[in-house]
């Protein structure tokens, strides 16, 4: 009990419970309704499955300001595919292997001309929208979905025994195998091991040029995904949709107890966090508050998240006077709440 109560995600989770009990008193009529919840976890798709592949990148020491536009391109992609003739498979996998190669494009910048996360991703925010711009040709793309609006859409009576749509499924399989990935795999302990001290890593025998590539491919795959989830939601290619989603993901992760600093981070943490903006966004809509109530509640959250972090790191560098002292150990993704 006392190792669950250490985890960083413990305390996100409690408050996820009382912010959602605090809804459920003021709003009982509609907010504790069992379609509610459906509908919440409808709308926690697109940001949870890219808050995976953030999780990863944040646990790895890096950054990502470009999963927005990447969201966007993804869903341009897929309408300009289906206009084309393309099947809705063929359009969504297409439009996954574009933002697939964004992030292999991202990662490789990175790791082998060693420049700042941030700043390439913060150059690849504007390069990926640019392109949907392009590719859109400026405007909206309107499109037959062709099936792929069922994702996320309201389950038909004869389908009512999977509880939710396909889309939210998908979200969990991601969430598990994302999580095995991390914890389980020797990939998962490498990315770690890099967040925590790349230099250490190396000298252990680390790859860390190959894990970062391979973090933020698999994070391009998975901001694709939520694209494909994105168009489903939207069914049209917008170029101009998802600005700020980076932020939201990246709030996901750091609510959910990731560091920054990097070394540190779970998968059930950035769901819990993402779950969380979720809960106060609807909420807020059922008793009638403006957005930015909303918008100001979250980041406090955001802020108090970070302060947190930092707290507890500072406790526990101070417990352990002597840590500089002592051979460098290989993280373990156990030992880091993976």
């Amino acid at each position: 009990m006392k190792k669950v109560l250490r985890q960083p995600w413990f305390a996100p989770l409690v408050a996820l419970v009382l912010v959602y009990l605090l809804f459920v008193v003021l709003s009982p009529e509609t907010f504790a309704r069992p379609i509610n919840l459906v509908t919440m976890a409808r709308q926690t798709v697109v940001v949870g499955i890219a808050a995976a592949g953030m999780t990863l990148i944040i646990v790895s020491g890096g950054i990502d300001l470009s999963v927005g536009s990447s969201v966007a391109l993804t869903t341009v992609v897929i309408a300009r595919m289906l206009n084309l003739g393309a099947g809705p498979l063929p359009s969504a996998l297409t439009g996954v292997a574009v933002a697939t190669a964004a992030g292999l494009v991202i990662g490789t910048v990175i790791s082998v001309f060693r420049i700042t996360p941030f700043v390439v991703t913060l150059g690849a925010m504007t390069i990926l929208r640019g392109a949907a711009k392009g590719v859109a040709g400026e405007q909206k793309i309107d499109a037959d979905a062709q099936g792929l609006d069922s994702l996320l859409g309201v389950l038909p009576p004869g389908q009512s025994w999977m509880l939710f749509p396909p889309g939210v499924w998908t979200l969990i399989a991601v969430l598990l195998m994302t999580a095995a990935l991390l914890r389980y795999t020797r990939f998962g302990r490498h990315v770690f091991a890099v967040g925590s001290s790349e230099r250490t890593a190396v000298l252990c025998g680390v790859p860390a040029r190959s894990v970062k590539i391979g973090v933020y491919c698999l994070s391009g795959a998975l901001a694709g995904l939520a694209g494909v989830m994105e168009f489903a939601t939207l069914t049209v290619g917008d170029p101009t949709d998802s600005a700020g989603l980076e932020l939201e993901v990246i709030a996901a992760a750091v609510i959910g107890g990731a560091s920054l600093s990097g070394g540190e981070g779970s998968i059930l943490g950035s769901v819990i966090g993402a779950s969380l903006m979720t809960v106060i966004k609807t909420g807020c809509i059922h008793l009638g508050l403006p957005n930015w109530v909303q918008e100001v509640v979250t980041g406090v959250i955001i802020v108090v998240a970070v302060g947190l972090d930092r707290i507890r790191h500072r406790r526990a560098a101070s417990a352990r006077p002597d840590q500089s002292a002592k051979a460098p150990v290989l993280p373990t993704a156990a030992t880091k709440g993976g």
